[in-house]
């Protein structure tokens, strides 16, 4: 009998270690800082504020803001995905898990930092979102210079666009035929809605958006987005970037999530939200992220796209939608644990 004592209380130990080093583990894995893409330098900008003391706002900035003066992949910044007059427009949002406040700004012309502009509307305004050339006159007045975003390779691509006929597009069911021609397009006399499956337009050589997530280490959670859109889009297009629960979405009681690729289809199904919802319900945010991807594939089954996911507790995932030339997804991860911010690499589902 006593010996059954005896067992049971060295179990108990090894129980009450075995629990002391899960908690200094979960604490050692705060603060952490997750960014779609393999975009290096956003990465280790938003580490080294963290790391000198700035705030996980502060971190989000700073770390898409890089991501914008390299004009990352073309995707991001000025210089990048002109629309169809040839123009670079940008979009970018950045939100507080601890007041769920949002600043974004979306059509912004003529700003190279879309994402501080975006947290002036926050700091400085009772909106959340400003738009087109009103959000561009509003960064003036908050500082910001208003100058050309428009390079010799944006200006490039554009020419290559029009001279290939105006493809790819995103018109459909107009006339004349825009799979064809530059237009201008108009709606047909009769329209004949045609339902097109084909793969998303967008793709791996041309991902949208820096999307961000930072966790400080009392868990207070800041996300945060930017980018320059979809290349060749009709102007006046807005994805899902600048988006809250779209593009990105941060909630101090439950974790963080942001989305990358085809921003009008991803956009629809609102995933940043939903996988925080699905963390605040206990979901590990590998799975969290699979599931807000599977939702999606259910109607859209050929979609480019992925979400990034972590919680409150320095846990974290990916996931992304397997389409061909698209089988696993890129992301940076800065953490105590790892030496340097580390890319990561998940297959697709």
């Amino acid at each position: 009998m006593a010996a059954g004592r005896g067992a049971t209380v060295i179990v108990a130990f090894l129980l009450l270690v075995v629990l002391q080093l899960a908690g200094a583990t979960s604490a050692a894995a705060l603060p952490v800082a997750i960014n779609t893409w393999a975009f290096r330098k956003a990465a280790e900008t938003a580490w080294r504020v963290l790391q000198l003391g700035g705030s996980e706002l502060d971190a989000v900035e700073r770390g898409c803001g890089q991501c914008e003066i390299d004009q990352c992949d073309g995707s991001v910044g000025y210089g990048g995905s002109p629309d169809e007059s040839g123009e670079t427009t940008l979009d970018a949002m950045i939100m507080d898990g601890n007041t769920m406040d949002v600043g974004a700004v979306a059509d912004l012309r003529h700003i190279k930092n879309a994402i501080g502009v975006a947290r002036k509307v926050m700091e400085y305004t009772k909106h959340t979102l400003l738009v087109g050339e009103s959000a561009s006159m509003f960064a003036v007045r908050m500082g910001f210079p208003y100058e050309d975003l428009t390079t010799q390779k944006s200006l490039s691509m554009y020419s290559k666009w029009l001279n290939q006929s105006c493809q790819p597009n995103y018109w459909k069911n107009v006339v004349p035929d825009s799979s064809k021609s530059c237009g201008p397009y108009k709606r047909p006399e009769k329209v004949t809605c045609k339902e097109e499956q084909t793969i998303s337009q967008r793709s791996v050589h041309n991902h949208d958006t820096i999307g961000m997530i930072v966790i400080g280490e009392s868990g207070t959670v800041a996300s945060g987005t930017s980018t320059n859109g979809a290349a060749h889009k009709i102007p006046g297009r807005v994805g899902d970037s600048p988006i809250a629960g779209a593009g990105s979405y941060a909630d101090s009681t439950a974790g963080g999530a942001a989305a990358t690729g085809d921003g009008d289809i991803m956009m629809r199904f609102l995933p940043s939200y939903q996988a925080v919802e699905y963390m605040r319900m206990g979901t590990d945010p590998t799975v969290a992220c699979q599931k807000v991807i599977s939702r999606i594939q259910k109607y859209v089954p050929k979609f480019f796209g992925a979400v990034i996911c972590a919680n409150t507790t320095g846990s974290y995932g990916a996931a992304c939608n397997k389409i061909p030339g698209f089988t696993q997804f890129h992301f940076m991860v800065s953490s105590p644990s790892l030496n340097q911010p580390t890319e990561q690499v998940v297959d697709c589902i």
